[in-house]
């Protein structure tokens, strides 16, 4: 069990604090819905946890093999619904992955991002494309 502690600062803004190692952070509304924009948004932690999970599980995959994953990126689009009601409807997510890689990485390395905990807790109507470029 992981504990995050939430407080409300007022103006749509909030903190977070992730009591097992201190760390924290703050979101804001976006300008689209009433805020300022200065910080992300809680559905860009979303997208976020989406592409940091992808990336994490790819990098345990590749340490259990000794494949070096340093220098992978995931860049994430977040597109926004309002119909039937405002959601997040779509994230598109393509990993660059770096040179170096066998090419039999691929199919394992691919496997692991779709199997990512966070994917797979993802309610089926929200729609992710997840495409990968190999740097070869």
């Amino acid at each position: 069990m992981v504990r995050i502690e939430t407080r409300y600062e007022g103006d749509l803004h909030t903190s977070c604090l992730h009591e097992p190692s201190g760390c924290r952070l703050s979101t804001d509304a976006p300008r689209d819905n009433e805020g300022r924009g200065e910080s992300f948004s809680p559905t860009d932690l979303l997208a976020t946890a989406l592409a940091t999970c992808i990336l994490t599980v790819m990098g345990i995959v590749a340490r259990r093999h000794d494949w070096k994953l340093e220098g992978a990126r995931a860049l994430v689009e977040k597109h926004m619904v309002t119909e039937p009601r405002r959601r997040v409807g779509r994230l598109v997510v393509r990993v660059e992955m770096p040179a170096g890689l066998p090419v039999t990485a691929r199919t394992v390395l691919e496997r692991a991002a779709q199997t990512c905990p966070v994917k797979q807790s993802l309610h089926p109507d929200l729609a992710v494309e997840l495409a990968f470029a190999w740097g070869d």
